[in-house]
């Protein structure tokens, strides 16, 4: 997910994605997780009992879940007691369901203003209905109180360890596009193809709905109760999603029941290698009546880490695959498997792009355009993603086209949006790839092409960039480019206002050697913050829990620096469309001498 930059006082994040702001679910059905060390679920199905386990790293994670009907305090009862356990602290909560009730929660305000907060790390999915949507402003994800945190409407949360967790907010929906809490055919196909489509994809480690899959019954265990078949309690869509990404825990919520369906496999049995197996687990409201489950506790090594012959071992009591089961009118469920041709996997490839150029300009082709096998020497590829599932892939039809201002081979400018000052642009790959440190080589070449042909122009006008990159709840790399008046202040001037705001916010901003590239330092899939100044003197924050979302932007807003107060947050500097585009021509034309040049 572009990944929305939210309101941010430090501490925002916990695990790869946080919030550290405050919390207070209530109302409606609401599931949460939550993650400990030091425990591991040993064979059968999750049901089973926890074992201590000596000595857990950091790639282990446990899951605890809830779900809502009461105020929010009761919800954190015991998550509070799980996070001060000496033996295994819970270290992340994730909630599924509804998270706010439809009647005004006066107790929300308190962790909202920051007067309460939340035990530990928090993530909510999104609204089920239009009365509780107003509650989650950004379709992105955003900081909705310390240490609560909205993931957004769709996406993937891939954690440092390699854990992935994918999440669908909202209810299903025949509109196209869908209302704010629900989704559509195509929010699943474009969910779908961002991660199928990725090299080696196996599956995810966690599916996070709030309705359940439509037909998990069959061939499994029977429900304690009876289940609504149709949306908003069940969905078909979501059956499609759960047949595609293959979770090994899917964890859903609105039909107040608890059940843990036995374990199915993802593979016929003699026909296909042998694939993981998965789990359903839907949870009750908290506090219910009849006391059904309402939280759930285990540990998980992420698939990426794991002996694939270890991954495969399938439990005895395994079944098989619910979503080969015939259901419904249309007579068989067989559609929803991975590979089913249909209209909704059909995602658009290519996009093309006038840049307005004069014709003796050294415009660039766009991708798909002028660029076939026979003009292009082999370049390594990065890892393609299709256009619809990413804001920044060029080829995506989400790219807002009107701020591009220059196309290579391998990386493209843009205007950024909400722009801290005039002329502040991004580095982007054309293709999909999420930080700096998993560039292929020519594409690293082209980036750093970029930044020299970026340090020229804004040295001709008098003044000195800075080039941050914020690798931490992002899916596509943007390196942004922030142009500072050389009379405000030095190179010095700007890396002691960033060492100063780090001190004050506690974070651990390191000086790393000036010619050292940084993939020696940090390990790909690494969350971190680096600051690059023109001096060629560079910083560097390992993100090992938390970072606030704006930093960098915070820093350049400071006194020391641009003195811009109120500008920090992106969405307080948007421009209209047609402002946008006017600004975007008049930088394409003054860069234009100093472009890279066009490939022969």
């Amino acid at each position: 997910v572009r990944r929305t930059e939210r309101r941010e006082k430090r501490g925002r994040e916990g695990g790869g994605r946080g919030g550290q702001r405050g919390p207070a679910f209530h109302g409606a059905p609401s599931s949460l997780f939550s993650r400990q060390a030091g425990l591991r679920r040993r064979g059968g199905p999750p049901g089973g009992a926890l074992r201590p386990r000596p000595r857990r790293t950091e790639e282990e994670r446990a899951l605890r879940g809830t779900r809502g009907d009461v105020p929010f305090a009761r919800c954190l009862l015991p998550a509070h007691a799980l996070s001060h356990t000496s033996s295994s602290p819970s270290q992340l909560l994730l909630c599924v369901g509804n998270f706010f009730g439809s009647a005004r929660e006066p107790e929300w305000e308190d962790f909202r203003g920051g007067a309460k907060k939340a035990p530990i790390p928090t993530f909510v999915l999104g609204a089920n209905n239009a009365e509780t949507a107003g509650h989650f402003p950004d379709p992105g994800g955003c900081e909705l109180a310390e240490n609560i945190t909205y993931l957004g409407h769709k996406g993937v949360f891939s954690g440092a360890s390699g854990l992935q967790i994918a999440y669908l907010s909202g209810t299903e929906s025949t509109q196209e596009p869908a209302p704010a809490h629900g989704f559509s055919a195509r929010d699943v196909a474009n969910l779908r193809a961002s991660l199928l489509s990725a090299p080696g994809f196996k599956g995810v480690d966690i599916l996070l709905t709030s309705p359940w899959p439509k037909g998990i019954q069959a061939f499994g265990n029977s429900t304690p109760g009876p289940v609504q078949s149709q949306a908003p309690g069940s969905s078909e869509l979501v059956s499609l999603l759960a047949a595609s990404l293959k979770p090994r825990y899917h964890f859903a919520a609105l039909q107040k029941l608890y059940y843990e369906r036995l374990p199915y496999r993802n593979h016929a049995v003699l026909q296909e290698a042998a694939q993981h197996a998965s789990r359903f687990i839907a949870l009750a409201n908290v506090g219910n009546a009849e006391k059904s489950k309402y939280l759930y506790a285990f540990s998980i090594l992420p698939m990426a880490s794991m002996d694939p012959a270890e991954l495969v071992k399938q439990p005895q009591d395994v079944t098989e695959s619910p979503y080969r089961q015939p259901w419904g009118s249309k007579g068989s469920a067989s559609h929803l498997l991975p590979g089913a041709k249909g209209e909704d996997t059909e995602l658009a490839s290519q996009f093309f792009f006038d840049l307005s150029r004069k014709p003796k300009g050294r415009k660039r082709p766009a991708e798909g355009e002028g660029r076939g096998k026979q003009q292009q020497p082999p370049r390594s590829r990065l890892p393609p993603l299709p256009p619809a599932a990413c804001w920044f892939c060029l080829a995506s039809p989400q790219v807002e086209k009107h701020l591009v201002v220059s196309i290579g081979s391998q990386c493209y400018l843009a205007l950024a949006k909400g722009a801290l000052c005039a002329d502040h642009v991004l580095i982007l790959p054309v293709g999909h790839c999420q930080s700096v440190v998993e560039l292929p080589g020519d594409v690293v070449e082209e980036v750093e092409q970029y930044k020299a042909a970026l340090r020229r122009f804004f040295g001709s006008r008098g003044k000195r960039c800075v080039v941050y990159e914020r690798n931490f709840r992002s899916q596509h790399l943007q390196l942004q480019v922030v142009p500072v008046p050389q009379q405000r202040c030095s190179a010095e001037d700007i890396k002691e206002a960033f060492l100063a705001q780090a001190e004050e916010q506690r974070i651990e901003l390191m000086e790393i050697p000036e010619h050292s590239a940084l993939k020696q330092i940090v390990q790909p899939g690494t969350p971190y913050f680096y600051v690059e100044l023109d001096s060629g003197e560079k910083l560097l924050h390992r993100i090992r829990k938390s970072f606030p979302l704006q930093f960098g932007r915070e820093v350049l807003c400071s006194p020391a620096v641009l003195d811009l107060p109120g500008r920090a947050d992106w969405r307080a500097c948007k421009l209209a469309p047609e402002e946008e585009a006017a600004a975007a021509q008049d930088f394409r034309r003054a860069f234009e001498p100093f472009d890279l040049p066009q490939e022969d």
